[in-house]
């Protein structure tokens, strides 16, 4: 059986390597992806463009402004001394918020009574804007607990004993909460989907286009050889990109991974079964290689799109949730995230691995029912 793939094996490995271009799709493409990915797709929100619009001038006001610039989330680009340049700021993108404080500030502290501090926000990206609110009410908050009361002695007098609840936050597994350690690992998951894809589901339209099919088929080489032939040099690149990802991911970005790396190796072969089977499905009821590519980014965007790469699953309807479970990068996405940053074992992973294991199984032999019909 080795004998009669081994020729289908090497001319397959030629057949990848010898384009520069597509030598460079192979290797280059993933380093270039997880480079964007680490560096550019980000939710962390910093150098806030910001104007202040101090009407009391005050020492107290001057001290919430420098913790805000402290942070180093906010940057102060310019203090506005009329409602029109503030707005103005606003409407020509060049400030995202503006902090504004009116006369008085100081004094109502003094006087025991609540001080407003104004937050005006360009809501028009609503997840940065969530972000940078949040990072607003902690800094206001902590300028209460820790500035007020030391810097007024009667205040400090009339709350020696202060009651209320203490908030303290610790987060697990990504302790600075860091997007890059959630985006990263996934890059593994989205890349092989993406390469194993677009090699497999060229595999059988390429030979019915240059017309060695016919050859192939009165070799005495099985469909099951074919198939093996076809797609166990794109197995290797997939584990291949995997290891190089990884080695990025664990060197340059310093991501943890927490887990078994043989664990990674298995859950990634079960995986490279479904994108191998459905790449070669789409390679069999295609008739042209742009037809073929074309079906892959008909199945690639909306794969990505619900896996919860990068939006919640928990966000969407529930009809789309209950659809996403027939989604492999969803399970994957699970799976990877958890070596890394969890670094669970089987014993948690095992509903995402058996469902990879099933999926692939049916997606192969779907694959291979199919192109004993093509051969036929």
């Amino acid at each position: 059986m080795f004998e009669r793939i081994k020729p289908m094996l090497v001319k397959e490995f030629i057949q990848l390597l010898r384009d520069p271009k597509m030598r460079g799709v192979l290797f280059l493409m993933p380093i270039i992806q997880v480079l964007v990915f680490g560096y550019a797709v980000t939710t962390d929100v910093k150098h806030v463009a910001t104007g202040v619009y101090d009407l009391d001038k005050s020492v107290a006001s001057r001290e919430l402004i420098a913790r805000f610039v402290k942070s180093g989330y906010f940057d102060i680009v310019e203090y506005v001394g009329d409602d029109d340049r503030a707005r103005d700021l606003l409407d020509r993108g060049k400030a995202l918020l503006v902090l504004r404080m009116n006369k008085g500030f100081e004094d109502e502290l003094r006087g025991g009574r609540s001080a407003a501090l104004q937050i005006i926000l360009d809501g028009t990206d609503s997840n940065t804007a969530g972000v940078v609110l949040n990072y607003s009410a902690k800094i206001a908050e902590r300028f209460s607990q820790e500035v007020l009361l030391t810097r007024f002695p009667r205040l400090k007098a009339m709350s020696a004993n202060p009651g209320g609840v203490e908030l303290r936050t610790r987060a697990w597994f990504n302790e600075n909460l860091e997007s890059r350690n959630f985006y990263v690992p996934g890059v593994i998951a989205v890349i092989v989907l993406l390469i194993t894809l677009m090699l497999t589901s060229m595999a059988v339209v390429r030979e019915k286009e240059i017309g060695t099919i016919e050859q192939i088929m009165v070799t005495p080489i099985t469909p099951l050889e074919f198939i093996l032939g076809k797609t166990v040099p794109f197995a290797l690149v997939g584990f291949g990109d995997v290891l190089l990802i990884t080695v990025i991911a664990v060197l340059w970005f310093e991501v943890p991974i927490r887990g078994s790396l043989l664990l990674l190796v298995f859950a990634t072969a079960l995986y490279l079964m479904t994108t191998l089977g459905i790449g070669l499905f789409i390679s069999t009821v295609s008739e042209t290689q742009q037809q073929a590519m074309m079906t892959v980014f008909f199945f690639y965007l909306p794969a990505v799109l619900l896996s919860g790469f990068m939006f919640p699953i928990a966000n969407m309807p529930v009809i789309v949730q209950w659809l996403t479970y027939l989604n492999p990068l969803r399970h994957f996405l699970v799976i990877v995230r958890g070596i890394f940053l969890k670094g669970v074992g089987p014993a948690i992973l095992w509903p995402q691995l058996l469902a990879l294991g099933v999926t692939g199984v049916i997606t192969l032999w779907l694959a291979s029912r199919r192109f004993q019909k093509t051969l036929a």
